[in-house]
C-alpha cells in the first residue's frame, strides 16, 4: 500500500470503500498484461458496486488474454481533500496505480446528475479535461450507459461514447486499440477507425451549428463518419456472460446480494420511460440457467439474499418455475429470495406464496404513476385502479401490511384531477386494507411517494415541456392537503434537482461549458442533497450566456434537430411521434406480447424476432 495512502486511511470515513482486496477481485501478473483499462464509475464505492452492468463488464474484460480491467470509484469529499492535499493521483482498486497510466479509461453513465464526477476524477487522475487537451493515443476516455443515448452535454470531454449493450463492443474496442497502439497510429486515426464500429460514436467527429433562437442547424458528420450511429444489444441471453463469481465488498454497499437478470427489454412501452425504449427488444434467459447461475453465485459468495432484477421482473414468462427451482435449494440454505420491479396487474396468490416462501415479507412496491384511468392511458402504463386494488387485496390478505405507490406529478396532460386523483386511490387502498384484514391490530403503512417528470430522449416525450419547479411544488401542495389519513405518509422528491436533470438530459454541445464551469465553482455529487447546489448551477447557466428554462421547460417541435439526431436505439423517430399523438388522445398501445407495435427495435435481434 502506498505510504501516503496509508497515512490517509486513518483520517477518512469508511476507508474500507478505498484499499481494495475483496473477495474475487482480480488480480493479474502485470509482465503478461498488454491492455489495462481501468473501469470508473462515477459515484461512491457503495453505489457502484451495487451496480451489475460494471460487474459484468469486468467479468468479461478480465477473462480476456492480457487485459487487467479494474475499479475506480469517486473519492468521497473528506477522502479527496485528503488525496488533493498529499498529492496522491486518482488510483485504481486493484493495483493502486495512477489511473492515468492505464490505457483505456471508461466511465458508467446511469444517471445525468454524475457528470460533474467525470470531470472532478479526469482532474483527480491529473488528465486535462477536454479530449482537444489530451492529444496523445494513450490514454482514450470512453463512456457508456443509459444518459449517453444523449451524449452531448459530455461530448467534448471524451474520446469514444458505447451505445447500448458493452459486452462485445468493449472488447472489439480493446483490439482496435492494440493495434492503433502497436501500429503507432496517432489518437486522430484511431477515433476514425473506432467510428467504423457499429455502436461507438465519437464526438470530434461532428460539427453541430446553431440557429439565432439556439435550436440546432445542422449536424454534421467530418472524415466518413456515419450519419447514424445504432446501439449494441446481445442477441442471446443464455450465451451471454453473467459474473458467477462476484466480488464481495469489503464494506456495506447498498445492494449486498447476489443480483440475477431475468431479461433486458421492456414489453410494456410506458410513454415516459427511456429504459423501456433504449433497452428494447426483449431477450431473457432461460429458467433453467437462471436458477443454475443463482445458487452457484450464492455457494460462491456466501451471499444470503438473492434478488431477481429486470425492468418489470413479473412480466418473465416463467417466473413462477424459476421461483420453484430456486426455492428448492434456497429454502434449506435459508437464503432470501425478492422480486422487485412488481407490477399491479400480474401480482398474483401464487406469486405471493413464493414471495412468502423466498423468506422477504417487509413491503410491497407497486408504481402507478398517475392518479386516474385517463393519464394512465396517456402514458400507456396499461395497469387499472381494479388492477391496483386487487393486488393490494391479495397483499393484505395475505399478510402484509406495508405497501409503497410511486407516481409522476407533471406529466404530460396532467390536471388538478389527476393529481388529486392520486389521493383518491391512496385512500381506495386504505379501505382495501380495513375490508380484507382480520386482523387490524398492527395497522397499515402506506406510503405515497412523487417525483417530477423528467422528459428524457428516445421516448415518445422527448418533445414536451418539464413543468417549471412553482408549478411542481403547487401540485405538491394540492396533494399534500388532500392526504389527510394517519396510516398514509406522502414524500415528495425535490423539484431542483429533476429541474437541472431536465436541462442535462436533453442538452446539446453547448452544455459543456456550464458543466465545466460549475465543475469549477465546486459542484459535484450532484445527486447527493449534502453536496448539490442548485445556484452553482444557474450561476454557471448566467456566465456562458444559457437559459436553463430553454433546456427543461420548452415544448419542442416535430421538425426540430435534437441534439441526440446522430444516436439511435434502433426505435424509429416516427414511431416516438405516433406514440406522443397517441397520449394526446388517449390511445394505448398493446404490450409486445399481445401484438408487435412496429417500433423498429426487433430488427436488431436474429432473424427480426422479438422474444418477449
Amino acid at each position: 500500500m502506498d505510504h501516503k495512502l496509508e497515512k490517509i486511511l486513518a483520517r477518512v470515513q469508511k476507508p474500507g470503500r478505498y484499499v481494495g482486496g475483496e473477495y474475487n477481485a482480480v488480480q493479474k501478473d502485470k509482465s503478461e498484461v498488454d491492455c489495462r483499462f481501468a473501469f470508473c464509475f462515477p459515484d461512491t464505492y457503495e453505489i457502484g458496486m451495487s451496480n451489475l452492468g460494471l460487474r459484468i463488464l469486468y467479468g468479461v474484460m478480465n477473462e480476456m488474454e492480457g487485459v487487467w480491467c479494474e475499479r475506480v470509484f469517486a473519492p468521497w469529499g473528506d477522502m479527496e481533500d485528503e488525496m488533493r492535499r498529499e498529492g496522491l493521483p486518482l488510483y485504481a482498486l486493484e493495483s493502486g496505480d495512477p489511473v492515468k497510466d492505464f490505457d483505456l479509461i471508461g466511465f458508467s453513465l446511469g444517471y445525468e446528475m454524475a457528470y460533474t464526477n467525470v470531470l472532478n476524477l479526469l482532474d483527480l487522475a491529473g488528465l486535462p479535461l477536454r479530449s482537444a487537451n489530451r492529444p496523445n493515443l494513450t490514454p482514450l476516455i470512453v463512456a457508456g450507459g443509459t444518459s449517453t443515448y444523449n451524449p452531448e452535454p459530455l461530448a467534448p470531454f471524451v474520446d469514444i461514447v458505447s451505445l447500448g449493450e458493452g459486452e462485445d463492443v468493449t472488447c472489439e474496442l480493446i483490439q482496435l486499440y492494440r493495434k492503433a497502439r502497436d501500429e503507432g497510429w496517432s489518437k486522430d486515426r484511431m477515433l476514425r477507425e473506432a467510428a467504423k464500429i457499429p455502436g461507438l460514436y465519437v464526438p470530434s467527429l461532428y460539427e453541430v451549428s446553431y440557429h439565432e433562437d439556439g435550436t440546432i442547424a445542422a449536424i454534421t458528420p467530418q472524415d466518413g463518419a456515419p450519419e447514424i450511429v445504432t446501439k449494441r444489444i446481445v442477441k442471446d441471453m443464455d450465451k451471454s456472460y453473467y459474473p458467477v463469481k462476484t466480488i464481495v465488498p469489503s464494506t456495506e454497499v447498498t445492494h449486498d446480494r447476489v443480483m440475477l437478470e431475468l431479461f433486458r427489454g421492456c414489453i410494456r412501452g410506458c410513454r415516459f420511460c427511456q429504459a423501456g425504449f433504449v433497452y428494447r427488444p426483449v431477450r431473457g434467459r432461460s429458467h433453467e440457467l437462471l436458477a443454475q447461475q443463482g445458487v452457484d453465485a450464492c455457494k460462491d459468495s456466501g451471499y444470503q439474499e438473492m434478488t431477481l432484477m429486470s425492468l418489470s421482473s413479473s412480466d418473465y414468462p416463467d417466473l413462477l418455475p424459476l421461483c420453484d427451482g430456486l426455492l428448492e435449494w434456497c429454502q434449506p440454505n435459508k437464503v432470501s429470495l425478492s422480486l422487485p420491479s412488481l407490477r399491479a396487474d400480474n401480482f398474483s396468490m401464487k406469486l405471493m406464496e413464493k414471495l412468502q416462501a423466498g423468506g422477504r415479507k417487509s413491503g410491497l412496491t407497486f408504481a402507478p404513476e398517475a392518479g386516474s384511468q385517463r393519464l394512465r392511458d396517456a402514458i400507456n402504463k396499461n395497469v387499472t385502479e381494479e388492477d391496483l386494488l386487487n393486488s393490494c387485496r391479495t397483499a393484505f390478505a395475505g399478510g402484509w401490511s406495508s405497501v409503497k405507490l410511486y407516481f409522476m406529478l407533471g406529466l404530460p396532460t396532467e390536471t388538478d384531477e389527476d393529481v388529486l386523483g392520486i389521493a383518491d386511490l391512496a385512500t381506495k387502498v386504505y379501505h382495501v386494507w380495513r375490508n380484507n384484514t382480520p386482523n387490524r391490530s398492527r395497522g397499515v403503512r402506506i406510503t405515497v411517494s412523487t417525483s417530477c417528470f423528467v422528459p428524457k430522449s428516445h421516448t415518445p416525450f422527448q418533445w414536451e415541456a418539464q413543468n417549471t419547479q412553482e408549478e411542481y411544488m403547487r401540485k405538491v401542495t394540492l396533494l399534500r392537503e388532500n392526504l389527510r389519513n394517519k396510516s398514509i405518509t406522502y414524500n415528495w422528491h425535490d423539484p431542483e434537482t429533476s429541474f437541472l436533470e431536465a436541462c442535462l438530459s436533453r442538452g446539446d454541445r453547448r452544455l459543456a461549458d456550464v458543466l465545466e464551469t460549475a465543475w469549477k465553482n465546486g459542484a459535484k455529487f450532484d445527486s447527493w442533497s449534502e453536496y448539490f447546489n442548485l445556484q452553482t448551477w444557474l450561476d454557471a447557466f448566467e456566465a456562458n450566456g444559457l437559459s436553463p428554462a430553454f433546456y427543461a421547460n420548452r415544448e419542442r417541435g416535430k421538425d426540430e434537430i435534437l441534439p441526440w439526431k446522430v444516436i439511435s436505439d434502433g426505435v424509429k423517430e416516427s414511431y416516438l411521434w405516433k406514440e406522443r399523438e397517441a397520449a394526446y388522445q388517449g390511445v394505448i398501445t398493446p404490450d409486445c406480447r399481445v401484438k408487435c407495435s412496429g417500433c423498429g427495435a426487433n430488427k436488431l435481434c436474429e432473424g427480426g424476432v422479438c422474444h418477449g
